[in-house]
């Protein structure tokens, strides 16, 4: 079960796509009015209009129906956004800019490959390309606002075992949710070759870039957007002022020490090699830019290392070795190692300091597999070609955090569909149960924000079928 929070932001997206282009017909179309107002923002009916539409076709894609008028449940989300946006900015919130700049040219891009060319595009919305990017830009961040708005109230919602176990015995036998096949495998991986003269060039190269930069020959931003891999370089290297504990520690640990303006020396993360200036301290918050580099390597540093697993998985099938004893030995990977070579989600708690061993998993769905889940695509693709006990031939691939490896992995479980259970699915029937508490828990606070931000509802909309009535009941007459 997901929030209404979620879906607001689910459909926001949507909506993006085609606003540009509504927007620049509304100059022409003289009949659009604003159908309601929250804060200091409204909601135009061309905007209730575009998201119904979108409501409706994705009704009919998903293959449902529903009685409700598609117009009232798009007036309603663009309701909660608007206050949510509002109380962001009244919060203070923080988004992530570079995230918004991604999205925004990402999409202008889509739609200039739409049109055929900027020129194309320009004639169509009857708006300049920095026009349309702008108007972009705004949506964007009031998606970002509200979604960054929706995630502090949810935030402060903790969920306790008891709380999980009542849940679970009040749902009906016969509405238990279906978990979907799961895997539980394990896997040995290796770094490329000669990872230390890899690492020392990528040093070197960036203590050569910091030269450059303290002797005033070259601007540090300017070398973050000709060499940073990271996607701060758009800007160059700019990331969103965040407090020390909204970085990793070693980049945290170098910002404190550094005054604006200054150069940090190299610093190493779990991302990779940094150099890291500081723009200006604010309280708690930091701005700084960095320069992000990956160590590279030779084709053969990086073939070795299959040809050694795949060395290791041959003594294994022909049970010369355990794959226990193979993973303890010879794996890179310091969360498995010791634990047989099982794989767990440990590396992405540890990223997210939710150090809670409760929440430690072994068995991921297809779902939990790609850039969303936190495992490797590739992993998937491996084990899908596997039968149990089998171990799949080496292959390259990269972890969460982009850095390249090899490993094999062999299939120790799959568990088949089945109705969920606290013994076997305790962390998702949580999750689930914690769905619920957060759902309730935000129409309370949205309840008591709505009773105290200015609302307004144009009466041709007021009859309509809000699932919160607070909407109408808090609605402001308008002369």
């Amino acid at each position: 079960m997901k929030t209404k929070g979620l879906k607001i932001g689910l459909l926001a997206v949507l909506l993006v796509g085609t606003t540009v282009l509504l927007v620049a017909q509304r100059r022409f179309v003289m009949l659009d009015k604003v159908v309601a107002v929250v804060g200091n923002s409204s909601i135009s009916y061309s905007d209730v209009m575009q998201l119904s539409r979108q409501i409706a076709e994705q009704r009919r894609s998903e293959g449902y129906t529903s009685d409700r008028d598609p117009r009232n449940e798009a007036l309603e989300n663009l309701l909660m956004q608007k206050l949510l946006y509002n109380q962001g900015l009244l919060d203070s919130v923080q988004i992530n800019s570079g995230d918004v700049t991604r999205r925004v040219e990402a999409q202008v891009q889509s739609m200039i490959e739409a049109e055929g060319s900027v020129a194309a595009l320009e004639k169509k919305t009857h708006m300049a390309i920095y026009h349309i990017r702008d108007l972009l830009r705004r949506q964007f961040e009031e998606q970002a606002y509200a979604q960054s708005m929706q995630q502090t109230v949810v935030s402060k919602t903790k969920i306790v075992p008891g709380e999980v176990e009542r849940y679970y015995k009040a749902i009906d036998k016969d509405s238990l949710p279906i978990i979907a096949e799961q895997y539980v495998y394990a896997h040995i991986t290796k770094f490329p070759r000669n990872m230390g003269d890899a690492k020392l060039r990528t040093r070197e190269r960036l203590l050569e870039m910091r030269e450059r930069i303290v002797t005033g020959k070259t601007k540090f931003a300017t070398l973050a957007r000709m060499y940073s891999v990271d996607g701060s370089a758009i800007h160059g290297g700019e990331l969103d002022p965040a407090p020390l504990a909204g970085f990793v520690k070693p980049f945290a640990d170098a910002l404190a020490e550094l005054k604006p303006g200054q150069v940090s020396e190299v610093v190493e993360s779990e991302f990779g090699f940094h150099l890291i200036q500081l723009i200006s301290k604010k309280g708690q918050l930091y701005h700084c830019r960095h320069i992000l580099l990956r160590p590279t390597y030779a084709m053969e540093d990086l073939v070795a290392p299959l040809r050694e697993l795949d060395s290791l998985a041959a003594l294994i099938r022909k049970d010369s070795l355990t794959f226990e004893k193979a993973a303890l030995e010879h794996s890179d990977d310091k969360y498995s190692k010791n634990n047989g070579g099982i794989v767990t989600n440990h590396d992405l708690l540890e990223r997210y300091s939710a150090f809670d061993a409760n929440l430690t998993a072994t068995k991921f769905l297809k779902e939990d597999f790609g850039a969303r889940g936190g495992k490797s695509i590739d992993d998937y693709n491996a084990l899908r070609r596997l039968k149990v006990g089998e171990i799949s031939s080496a292959y390259r691939t990269t972890d969460p955090v982009g850095n390249e490896l090899c490993k094999v992995v062999k299939l120790v479980k799959i568990i088949p569909p089945h109705n969920a259970s606290l013994e076997e699915d305790y962390l998702r029937i949580e999750a689930m149960a914690l769905n619920v508490k957060q759902e309730r828990e935000f129409q309370a606070w949205l309840d008591r924000k709505i009773a105290t931000m200015y609302v307004y509802i144009d009466p041709e909309f007021r009859s309509g079928d809000f699932t919160n009535k607070s909407w109408v009941k808090h609605s402001h007459n308008r002369k």
